[in-house]
């Protein structure tokens, strides 16, 4: 009867039986969650948490690439910029000490109206065909003081000889020839190597202009060819206007200054075109036209006050006085 009633309650309460593979007590249903966008019933529940960790870490991420990417942007903005001022500096010094290449009178140094050899050869045979005549006509005359000649054509020979001195004479020979004599076109060269030597100094001034022209040679490669090394060691040692005393060198000084002012001419345009583009770029202390002081001058600002300073004080209140 025992083992009957312990059946009895065995088949009364069958979820108590532990059958093989599987769990003595049933999981817990878990609550329904929204079926993904691809509708299949089998989708997992469970991972949506961290999904949602994934979720809010990714924004963290993306702000911190934003402003490392801001960051690097910014350094190499400050780095263009700094090498644009630098670079604008180098151009502003350069430009400014060699500024004096502008001034080069190409008339002067070239020496148009110089005496080709053709005019000086014929003015010479003028004047030894006149040297030629005159002594001829002397000699004449002196032969008949000395009774080898008759006396009428000892005086025909001083008329002759008085004559030929007369048309010698510059005034007297202008009306009769506009041709320049051999005196004159030498003086004349001399004029104009005088002239180009005198432009030449004030150009090389007290510092010397060529061997700073030869910084520019990034625009103009020219400046360093070897036939004007001699004249940029002058130059440096202010010595280039005791070397200029003829015309194959005052004319490789022409052609020096033609080439120093091409690079002058780029470098300046190098020099406007990174002004705007600092203007563009927003970069005011690029682009500021500062003015830098000369070896012993006072700065302007320092100028100013001096000057606010010497004025007296009745001066200073007229404007305001005019103006109340």
């Amino acid at each position: 009867m025992a083992e009957n009633s312990a059946a009895h309650k065995n088949t009364d309460n069958p979820g108590a039986v532990l059958h093989p593979g599987r769990a003595a007590d049933p999981a817990p249903e878990a609550p329904e969650s929204p079926t993904p966008a691809t509708g299949s019933d089998d989708y997992p529940s469970g991972p949506a948490q961290p999904a949602e960790v994934e979720d809010v870490s990714e924004p963290a991420g993306d702000e911190s690439g934003e402003e490392s990417g801001e960051e690097a942007d910014h350094d190499s903005e400050e780095l263009e910029k700094s090498l644009a001022q630098s670079q604008q500096r180098k151009l502003r010094l350069l430009l400014r000490q060699c500024d004096r290449v502008m001034l080069m009178d190409f008339n002067l140094l070239s020496m148009s109206d110089w005496p080709d050899n053709f005019s000086m050869a014929a003015a010479r045979r003028n004047r030894d065909l006149w040297i030629f005549s005159a002594l001829v006509a002397a000699s004449v005359f002196l032969s008949g003081l000395t009774g080898y000649v008759p006396a009428w054509l000892a005086g025909g020979g001083l008329g002759a000889f008085v004559i030929i001195l007369l048309l010698g004479v510059p005034f007297i020979r202008r009306v009769y020839t506009d041709n320049p004599s051999y005196m004159d076109l030498v003086f004349k060269r001399q004029q104009l190597l005088r002239d180009a030597r005198k432009h030449a100094a004030h150009l090389e001034g007290k510092e010397g202009l060529a061997w700073q022209c030869l910084r520019m040679a990034d625009y103009n490669p020219t400046l360093r060819h070897r036939r004007f090394r001699p004249l940029t060691q002058l130059s440096e040692h202010r010595a280039l206007t005791g070397w200029l005393t003829r015309r194959d060198r005052i004319r490789l000084y022409l052609i020096f200054m033609l080439e120093a002012e091409k690079a002058y001419n780029r470098a300046q345009e190098d020099f406007f075109a990174g002004h705007q583009k600092a203007i563009d770029r927003g970069w005011p202390s690029v682009a500021a036209e500062t003015r830098e002081p000369v070896a012993g001058e006072e700065p302007e600002s320092a100028q100013d006050e001096t000057e606010v300073q010497a004025t007296p004080e009745s001066e200073r209140a007229e404007p305001s006085s005019k103006a109340t």
